[in-house]
This record gives C-alpha cells, sequence and structure tokens, in this order.
C-alpha cells in the first residue's frame, strides 16, 4: 500500500538558494514568456507586507513543490486580495497542494480583512478551474484586460 505524501505549507520570508532554485524550476511550469524571480525580486516580495508567498513542501522529498502568490491592495471600496502565479509542480499535481495553498491564501485573506480574493486563471487550466469552482469562486461577467508593457 502506497503511503500519501506528507505536505507542509510554510509563508517564504527568508529567500535561500533553495527557494530560488525552486522558483527557477516552477515558474516554467506556468510561463514561457517570464523569467524566474531573481534573488533580489524574491526578497523584495518576500519584505513587503502586501505580500505572502507561500509554499507548499514535500516532507519526504525535501523539496519546495509548490507556490502561490498573495497580494493585497486597498481601493476605495475596500481591501481586496488576489491570488497571483498559483504553481504545483508537474509530478505533485492531482495530490491537493493546490487547494491547501488556495485555502491556505483565503484564510490569510480573510484574516486580513479583506473584502473579496480575487484571480484568473487561462480557460485550458482545466483542473485549476475546477478547483476554483469548488472552492466557491465564482466566474465574474467582466473583460479582463492588459496593457504589455
Amino acid at each position: 500500500m502506497e503511503r500519501a505524501t506528507e505536505t507542509a505549507l510554510t509563508e517564504l520570508v527568508d529567500i535561500t538558494d533553495e527557494v530560488v532554485a525552486a522558483f527557477d524550476h516552477l515558474v516554467p511550469q506556468l510561463s514561457s514568456s517570464s523569467p524566474p524571480p531573481s534573488v533580489d525580486e524574491l526578497s523584495q516580495m518576500a519584505a513587503d507586507p502586501n505580500i505572502v508567498l507561500l509554499a507548499a513542501r514535500d516532507t519526504d522529498r525535501g523539496e519546495i513543490v509548490g507556490t502561490l502568490t498573495l497580494a493585497f491592495f486597498r481601493i476605495p471600496t475596500g481591501l481586496q486580495a488576489r491570488i497571483e502565479d498559483v504553481i504545483v509542480d508537474e509530478s505533485a499535481r492531482g495530490s491537493g497542494i493546490g487547494e491547501m495553498l488556495t485555502d491556505a491564501a483565503i484564510d490569510r485573506a480573510r484574516a486580513a480583512g479583506a473584502k473579496a480574493v480575487g484571480l484568473t486563471s487561462r480557460p485550458a487550466r482545466e483542473a485549476a478551474n475546477r478547483l476554483y469552482l469548488r472552492l466557491g469562486f465564482e466566474v465574474r461577467n467582466t473583460n479582463v484586460y492588459r496593457l504589455k508593457l
């Protein structure tokens, strides 16, 4: 009988070589057009009180197998939270890590007093979209615009 893998969630505060290597490995699995963040960029994010970097570690392998970025911002209608760049390593997909990370982000947003948590997900990411709907996210009737700079 196969033993279930244990996963521990942590907030990334200290940016070590291991953390940089994890992002170097994970980011290309999400985006082929964006390079992984540098140690300085990760350090800036970790030090920013409006950003929470969450990591999922496979305790059996001792490796970071997933990350999620939660960003807070205040607008005139209230404190908002946004989930960005949810990445689960290909080898660990389907094991509940994305759900664990997202649940933890929702809990953090709720504790901070956020009015809502937003996210976007490409339609091709079918499993992720099913997860977000199952967790109670609703598809908004809106246009999403982006201007590349």
